[in-house]
Formats: structure tokens, sequence, C-alpha cells
């Protein structure tokens, strides 16, 4: 039995068809949005490690009065919290060099990651772009629902180990 349709009824199913059949993930924009979202997002991690390491690195060693800056040990918050803390010694252990050593190491080592980020960049955001990658594609379920239509034909209560009489014989 042949059915016979309009014109019009055969542009709508070629629209319908047109429409129904791409879906956002096939569209192109979208992997140029995803490389830009992995690019922006390893430039903008290098520079805070920048902005991180400079500020860890020399405020520690910037005198007083500099910038209009108080000097390292004489911060107001901090003698606020040695204060309400009752530990008198947090400002000497503060203002202690090995202390202002240790915060620049920690900013040095900062501005090492960023240097290590701004040298492997293509690297970076490959492994960005394969963490963020889409769901699989449309194709890729039509072949997963074919292989699953050739399963094996199973009862509702049987198992594909099971020996039909279920006794395990």
């Amino acid at each position: 039995m042949a059915v016979v349709k309009s014109e019009t009824d055969q542009f709508i199913a070629q629209i319908c068809f047109h429409y129904l059949r791409f879906t956002v993930h096939d569209l192109q924009f979208t992997v140029h949005e995803q490389v830009m979202s992995a690019k922006l997002s390893v430039i903008f991690y290098i520079i805070l490690c920048l902005e991180i390491g400079i500020v860890l690195a020399l405020l520690p060693w910037i005198p007083q009065g500099t910038l209009g800056l108080s000097d390292w040990g004489n911060n107001y918050f901090l003698l606020y919290a040695a204060r309400k803390t009752g530990m008198h010694g947090l400002q000497a252990v503060v203002a202690s060099g090995w202390m202002r050593g240790a915060v620049t190491g920690v900013g040095l080592l900062n501005i090492g990651i960023a240097f290590w980020e701004i040298f492997h960049f293509r690297q970076t955001v490959r492994t960005l772009e394969q963490s963020t990658e889409l769901p699989s594609s449309p194709k890729k379920d039509v072949a997963d629902a074919k292989n699953a239509a050739k399963a094996i034909p199973l009862s509702h209560h049987e198992r594909p180990d099971d020996l039909p009489d279920n006794a395990g014989n």
C-alpha cells in the first residue's frame, strides 16, 4: 500500500528531518568555543599565578611607607589579630626573616608555575579540551542501539550463565 503525500507534506517532513537530525553538539561553533574557552582559562590561570607570585615575592621586602604600605611586621591586621588572640609572639614570628623568606619562596613558586604554563601552553589547552569533551555523538548512540538489539534474548529472570534447569548441573 503506497502512501501518497502532497508537496507541502513532503516539504514539512524535510524541514522536520533537517531540524531533528542536527543537534547542538553537531554544530561547528561549539568546537571553536570549547577551544577558545580552554585557551582563555589557561591564559587567566597564567595571569593569576604571575600576579600572586609577584605580590608574595615582593610584599614582605617593601620598606615602610613605600606605595602607602606599612612594614610587613607592623601590619594593622596582624597587630589586631595578635591582640585579640593573645598571641603577642605572632608579630615577631611574622616579622622574622624566616617567615619573609617562606612567603617569598611561595611567590617564586607561583612565578615558576606561571612560566611552566607559558612554556607548556598547547599541552595544557589540549588536556583541558580532552577533559571537557562533549558526550558521545548521536551516531555513536545509534551504533550502540544496534549492538544492543543484537544482544542475547533472555527471559526476564534468566541470567546468561544459568543453565536451563537453574540447578547448576
